[in-house]
């Protein structure tokens, strides 16, 4: 039986909240993020971090779903690197204390976050990243347990919250001035069934590798193991069933046994031999159009404008082909490759500069030449001091050398008399001073 999922959620308020806005012109509803949160667990705490100085309207949705609220006091120099630090904290603490919480939701787009994924993952806890797919690293998506994109959670009805408004919201918003110029919103188009079909083809081979049955539940699991983006209703599904029912009519796979116990395998001969996206090769067009209106991009220019200037080097290029829902998740795609470096902003939506392949960092300065007798004591070699460390180990003491032996005296040769007898020693006395 699957473990139940006991989910911790931490958004990073203001990084959410002005990547929604930047990218699809509307507000940031928590309630659609954690009411997709709810049918992959239970959620037991939630906390939210910003400036909440500035965010006033906001406060109110988020202590109606009992959000807790951490206060992001900003650094004199006005980053945002200790809301980072304060929730990456606050989450490891948890992870550390709460030994019945085994799955956090990071609800953010900033790349920064890997290094807590990572370390999550580590102490076994699943990880569900939250964002758009236009502002969300594509190495953040890539690298949690699932990736739950912002655009499939949220209604494309006319929005519900307009209607359950209090008359004084609605009275606020009537009375606070229009924006001027809003960006347009582009439309979402569905991808080709075709360009899911690696993916699928993939998962099924990893199942049949295991001698397991390739039910439903697990080739979507499968699949998201191999590629935690992944989302049917990006190919017009609303739910992995009707993704797979999909697929059997477009003849891909074939299907068998009854509702809730499908099985799934290819369909030998069928169209699963299209060949599937590959988003590498939208980088080589995209970076020429770049070069070609490089004085253009020097300021920034909108994605809307770069997209008119790729339609004008290429009348038939559409995000599709290369597996995006829209420009702006190409844009994304080539952020994370150096390409270029996008902006979010409220009034502009998402402004485009050219990145750091366009403008490689400058090398370090090389140091002046000092004068030589400055350094020559640098070029003498190292004294050699015994018992002392040295750049190739330590040099030993040298035992003391052995003291020389005395020779022993040869005996004294006694004085004799011409007949052989011995002289003897006569005593002359001391003179008396």
């Amino acid at each position: 039986m699957e473990q139940k999922l006991k989910i911790a959620v931490f958004i990073d308020f203001d990084n959410i909240e002005i990547g929604v806005k930047s990218t699809l012109h509307r507000e940031f509803d928590v309630a659609a993020v954690l009411d997709a949160l709810k049918e992959r667990g239970e959620i037991v705490t939630k906390f939210a971090y910003a400036n909440w100085g500035r965010q006033e309207m906001a406060t109110r949705a988020l202590s109606e779903h009992a959000v807790q609220m951490v206060q992001r006091d900003p650094s004199p120099r006005g980053d945002k690197n200790g809301a980072d630090i304060n929730l990456a904290l606050d989450a490891l603490e948890m992870a550390f204390t709460h030994d019945h919480i085994n799955a956090f939701a990071i609800v953010s787009g900033d790349s920064d976050f890997i290094a807590l994924v990572n370390k999550l993952k580590q102490y076994d806890k699943r990880i569900f990243v939250v964002g758009g797919r236009a502002f969300t690293s594509t190495i953040l998506q890539k690298n949690c347990h699932e990736f739950i994109a912002y655009e499939t959670v949220i209604d494309e009805r006319p929005r519900e919250r307009e209607h359950r408004e209090r008359p004084r919201e609605r009275e606020e918003r009537r009375d606070k001035p229009p924006q001027q110029n809003p960006a347009p919103q582009q439309k979402r188009a569905n991808l080709d069934l075709a360009l899911s079909m690696p993916l699928v083809e993939r998962a099924l081979g990893v199942l049949e590798r295991r001698e397991v049955r390739p039910q439903l539940g697990l080739l979507k699991s499968t699949m998201l193991q191999l590629d935690s983006a992944f989302s049917e209703k990006a190919y017009g599904a609303n739910s992995f069933t009707d993704f797979v029912e999909k697929l059997q009519k477009a003849d891909f796979v074939e299907v068998t046994g009854g509702e809730g116990r499908y099985m799934i395998r290819l369909k030998s001969g069928g169209g699963a031999e299209k060949p599937g996206a590959k988003p590498d090769e939208a980088i080589p067009l995209l970076r020429d159009v770049l070069e070609i209106h490089r004085i253009e991009l020097d300021n920034g220019a909108t994605a809307d404008e770069l997209f008119e200037f790729v339609k004008q080097e290429r009348p038939d290029f559409e995000p599709q082909t290369y597996g995006f829902q829209e420009f702006a998740e190409l844009l994304n795609y080539a952020q994370d490759k150096g390409l270029v470096r996008v902006q979010p902003q409220e009034e502009r939506g998402l402004l485009v500069f050219l990145g750091a392949e366009f403008h490689p960092p400058a090398p370090p300065p090389t140091p002046a030449p000092q004068p030589a007798d400055e350094f020559d004591d640098l070029d003498e070699p190292q004294p050699l001091v015994p018992g002392q460390p040295t750049a190739t180990g330590e040099i030993p003491i040298p035992e003391p050398p052995p003291k020389p032996q005395r020779r022993p005296r040869a005996p004294r040769k006694q004085a004799t008399n011409p007949d052989g007898s011995p002289k003897k020693r006569v005593t002359r006395p001391r003179k008396k001073t």
